[in-house]
């Protein structure tokens, strides 16, 4: 059996009993690494690891050319399925939830196919950010957008016209972009700006309060684990 084990965004204690069961019971462990760097994934987990277990290193490169990164994909799924065809369980660790914008997603398009696969849910990053910043999101009928910070500024716009309540993930180097568009919609003051969420370097804040540091043109980058969350109009559940 292949497990796709969401691990949450951070915070070990977030894990899901089930994920701490499979986790401490495997003899292969797989995860994802960003361009050579050390494991996140693995990190959020390491306290429940066996020490003996195999661990099967993915080195993922973050390009915009997909190429390299389906390569690294079809090499990680062709370790596994060794194991697997060897009758061998394998327990592959990723961040958030599996199937939100999860790296396990690439696995499962290769490999559920001739194995058996489980997935095991994790809490996504929305979910957490909401949560230590106090942001209720939705209630009755309203509309969650998810978006992406690398959408273009005219489509962002477009979404977040449509929407009630946004989360804008992938926000990195695309913060002045951002920033632009919802200041012209007349919304960065209803953003709220979180960072590493879960973790104890985490950081939240009014959105608002960083567009003093966002000089004209000015090339400025926040972490890849960054998200905007804003509601919209009147809070339904006050």
């Amino acid at each position: 059996m292949l497990y796709g084990v969401g691990l949450g965004p951070g915070d070990p204690e977030l894990m899901t009993l089930k994920a701490a069961r499979l986790i401490a019971g495997a003899g292969v462990i797989a995860y994802p690494t960003l361009a050579g760097a050390e494991s996140f994934a693995r990190a959020i987990a390491a306290g429940v690891i066996p020490a003996a277990a195999e661990e099967i290193v993915m080195d993922v490169p973050m390009r915009v050319d997909r190429a390299p990164a389906q390569a690294a994909y079809d090499a990680g799924a062709a370790r596994i399925a060794e194991r697997l065809a060897a009758g061998r369980d394998v327990v592959c660790l990723c961040e958030g939830d599996p199937f939100f914008y999860g790296s396990f997603m690439y696995l499962f398009a290769r490999l559920s196919g001739r194995f058996r696969v489980e997935v095991v849910p994790g809490v996504s990053s929305v979910n957490a950010c909401a949560a230590v910043a106090g942001l209720p999101l939705v209630a009755r009928n309203q509309r969650l957008e998810i978006l992406a910070g690398t959408l273009p500024a005219a489509e962002l716009r477009d979404r977040i016209v449509g929407a009630e309540a946004v989360a804008i993930m992938k926000v990195g180097r695309h913060l002045g972009k951002i920033c632009t568009v919802l200041d012209d919609l007349g919304l960065i003051g209803r953003a709220v700006y979180v960072e590493r969420a879960t973790l104890a370097n985490q950081r939240v804040q009014p959105l608002a309060g960083m567009v003093g540091d966002l000089a004209p043109g000015a090339a400025v980058a926040v972490p890849y684990f960054s998200m905007i969350l804003l509601t919209k109009g009147e809070d339904p559940w006050l």
